[in-house]
């Protein structure tokens, strides 16, 4: 079996980062071990999924890309069972939305910064529609 697993994300403080995503969006902290001046901090979706590495800007090029590592693009998306309930929690706890929910053939989607700017959609799959029944 092949997966990507892990996909590093540039933050400028760990425990800035690590508050965010498991606050705003509920993730666990996998690990965080301390490697002399930096740390490995995994952050994962409650549910599963691919984990994000936060990994501390460490010079002026990195810190440049802070936010911007999508070029301006959604690049991540947060796929969830209940939309409403996720949407709803994220709001509360102060999640910028770029937009009201919209629905889209493959879901319920709407976009989202995280506190670094970057753009993500929030995202519930639609459910696969019934097999067809044969018509006489």
């Amino acid at each position: 079996m092949s997966k990507i697993a892990k996909v590093s994300l540039i933050v400028e403080d760990y425990d800035r980062a690590i508050d965010w995503f498991t606050r705003c969006l509920g993730f666990e902290l996998v690990e965080d071990i301390a490697m002399g001046n930096k740390r490995w901090v995994v952050v994962a979706p409650a549910g599963g999924g691919a984990q994000l590495v936060l990994a501390r800007a460490v010079n002026a090029q990195q810190s440049a890309m802070i936010g911007a590592q999508g070029g301006g693009r959604v690049w991540l998306f947060y796929e969830v069972d209940d939309f409403a309930t996720a949407h709803a929690h994220m709001l509360a706890m102060g999640v910028e939305f770029e937009e009201e929910p919209r629905h889209e053939p493959y879901g319920a989607v709407a976009v989202f910064k995280d506190l670094y700017g970057n753009r993500w959609d929030l995202l519930a799959k639609a459910l696969p529609l019934p097999p067809k029944q044969p018509t006489e």
